[in-house]
């Protein structure tokens, strides 16, 4: 049958579009793609402004697409292209090229292939159903500074045309991370998880993190589930920093942006300042600690919040609760929230101001500086991270324990931080029957005192009853007691030693009616007075009318203004100066009997030597004279200060009233061989 002309020209055209595409694909399976890999390598460089390179093999093959079965349309059947690239190189950009080696390579890949859908490319879009990896390696790089080698320039008009990768495998991965601002090393070993509903792939970590050995491993979702907008990324991890350790799991949405964290975070080491170099957020020394809460967390364009909700956990013996907020506020970032303890041990503040025991000095990683001897804390405190972030907390405590019977409670103080200025506004706390309060400025800026701090303290106690703050004593002669004080200080140092060795103020304290005896000293952790009692009259119970203390502080030197102990034998008056620089002691204490009675043959005492090691020693020259007569007093100074606190005691009949209007009055003389100290 002979065609007609139309018909010839219809059957060619046909066999010319059946043809290119039929050369196009035998030119294509034929052709020897090495010889493209010039032209490829240096349209991909320039691409991605930094070396790329296929220094291995590559070839290409005609794959049908894997569809569900079911569901297969014609277009399933074509052919599509597979390509196989190996031993692929991306270089570091060149602000980095002086790394040689392989740390001149951001990523290596010992074999690359993926298929590509050639319908798609019709419509501007790279659809790669597959893409996978065999032994890809990572090293990431910055230097000292601040070059990395991860920052990718962002085209200034984007691309019309569309990626879409639908999955990623690859297998036996490693990231290095080498960041010589941080001085961190980092090897994290990862590989893809087959079979796991939940994650796609699992890694371990190992290396160095700010100094501190690291180590952990963990899951997370599939790599593609990175680029899905508003898809939940599950993420669950558990890491060793040092003495830290860190778990966490839970849910990232845009991980790449870190858009919204949501995990169930644990957290325990041996303080909480050592959380500092992980975190960078400035909290106290503690002693071990664990807690366990909810994390969440936004990153705005300008800032973000990170919230610690419902938290619990313990610090030495001590329980918290609370929520605390960070947000990326300026000039500082700051510190928000509320934490409270049903139970507050007292020891457990030791680490505060370097109190706590070598032991607990050796488990948070801090050496033991003190001194042999030395009474005083002279742990320093690291001023310079206070002007790292402004705090505003508030804590509370239903009850402090040193031991069973010591009965404080309702702690309450507001943490300000601002600008290298830690205040306390207020510190106050109800103690046996009667309340301490106090406001506490410490003032570690620098602007004052360079790598030190300038401090002030205010505070007073007002109805301390004996009976309870010391209740083994007998009750019946302690039932009345009770304690007032006030104390204005103000100082300059680096640490507890170096401050109270500066201080400059008063300190004043009265209490009426009670009984002192080494029991009540011992208790009061008293070591010296003690000493001193046990020399007087040995261990006896005596009953205490009214204790007077006022002192003067300058330059940390304490020196008595006025110090009176009245019991029912005698009255005792104590003089002369108490150094908190040096921890010495120079006090001369003189007994005045009333009647023949305990103290009636009794000599004058000198407290001399150290806090840790007090020596008390007798006249005994007048102790000879002593049987024949009584003895003068040394001068009494003006004991207005006191007054104040004789009105807060429990009545008109106060025996302290009594005693310091006697004082006032009433002439006295040196002691034989003594000269008068001179007042101020």
């Amino acid at each position: 049958m002979q065609l007609s002309r139309r018909q010839k020209i219809a059957l060619a055209s046909a066999a010319v579009v059946v043809a290119i595409p039929v050369a196009a694909a035998v030119t294509l399976l034929n052709m020897d793609w090495n010889r493209a890999k010039p032209w490829l390598n240096a349209r991909a460089s320039e691409a991605l402004g930094r070396p790329f390179a296929i220094a291995g093999n590559l070839s290409l093959t005609w794959q049908q697409s894997a569809t569900a079965a079911g569901h297969q349309t014609w277009r399933d059947y074509l052919p599509w292209p597979h390509l196989q690239a190996q031993d692929v190189r991306l270089g570091n950009p060149s602000a980095m090229m002086d790394a040689d080696g392989p740390a001149a390579q951001l990523a290596t890949v010992s074999q690359m292939a993926f298929s590509l859908n050639p319908l798609a490319l019709l419509d501007k879009k790279i659809i790669i159903p597959r893409l996978r990896f065999d032994t890809p390696q990572v090293r990431l790089l910055r230097s000292k500074d601040g070059k990395n080698n991860w920052t990718f320039q962002q085209p200034e008009q984007p691309s019309s045309w569309r990626l879409e990768l639908q999955s990623v495998v690859f297998s036996k991965g490693t990231v290095l991370l080498d960041d010589a601002v941080t001085q961190t090393a980092l090897r994290a070993d990862v590989d893809t998880l087959a079979g796991d509903a939940r994650y796609g792939i699992a890694w371990k970590l190992s290396g160095t993190y700010r100094g501190e050995s690291i180590k952990g491993g963990g899951k997370a979702g599939g790599v593609l589930s990175l680029q899905q907008q508003g898809t939940p990324f599950p993420v669950q991890a558990e890491m060793h920093v040092g003495g830290t350790s860190v778990a966490i799991e839970g849910t990232l949405t845009r991980p790449a942006r870190l858009a919204a964290l949501d995990v169930r975070l644990k957290v325990s080491g041996p303080s909480m300042a050592r959380l500092y170099r992980l975190t960078g957020v400035l909290l106290p020394e503690t002693p071990h600690f664990s807690t366990q809460g909810h994390l969440t967390g936004t990153l705005a364009p300008r800032g973000g919040e990170w919230v610690y909700d419902q938290f619990s956990g313990k610090v030495g013996s001590s329980d918290i609760r609370g929520k605390l907020a960070l947000s990326s506020s300026t000039p500082r970032r700051r510190l928000r929230g509320e934490v409270h303890s049903r139970l507050l041990q007292l020891s457990d503040l030791g680490p505060l101001v370097g109190a706590d025991s070598s032991a607990s000095k050796k488990e948070r990683g801090v050496p033991s500086t003190q001194p042999a001897g030395k009474v005083l804390p002279v742990e320093t405190f690291k001023t310079e991270r206070w002007s790292s972030l402004d705090a505003d907390v508030r804590y509370t405590a239903d009850r402090i324990t040193r031991d069973a019977d010591l009965p404080i409670s309702k702690l309450d103080t507001h943490v300000l931080l601002a600008d290298g200025v830690l205040s306390l506004t207020p510190l106050n706390f109800n103690v046996a029957g009667g309340t301490f309060t106090s406001q506490i400025k410490l003032d570690g800026s620098g602007r004052i005192i360079a790598n030190g701090i300038a401090a002030e303290l205010k505070a007073s106690a007002r109805h301390l009853r004996i009976q309870q703050l010391f209740p083994r004593l007998p009750a019946l002669q302690a039932s009345a007691g009770e304690i007032n004080g006030d104390a204005s200080l103000s100082a300059t140092g680096n640490s507890v030693a170096t401050l109270l060795g500066s201080a400059n103020g008063e300190v004043r304290a009265l209490i009426n009616r009670g009984s002192i005896s080494k029991l009540l000293l011992e208790e009061m952790g008293l070591n010296i007075g003690s000493v001193v009692l046990t020399k007087l009259v040995g261990d006896k119970q005596v009953r205490l009318n009214c204790m007077a203390a006022d002192f003067a502080v300058n330059k940390g030197l304490m020196r008595t203004r006025q110090f009176i102990v009245d019991t029912d034998d005698a009255v005792l008056h104590v003089d002369g100066m108490v150094n908190l620089s040096n921890e010495r002691l120079d006090l001369t204490l003189q007994p005045d009997s009333k009647g023949l009675r305990i103290f009636s043959l009794r000599s004058p005492l000198y407290v001399h030597g150290t806090f840790s090691k007090p020596d008390v020693s007798v006249d005994k020259g007048v102790l000879a004279l002593r049987a024949g007569g009584a003895l003068a007093l040394a001068v009494v100074a003006p004991v207005a200060a006191l007054l104040p606190l004789i009105s807060t005691g429990p009545g008109q009949d106060s025996e302290c009233a009594a005693l310091l209007a006697q004082a006032r009055v009433k002439p006295v003389a040196p002691a034989p061989g003594k000269s008068v100290r001179q007042k101020r």
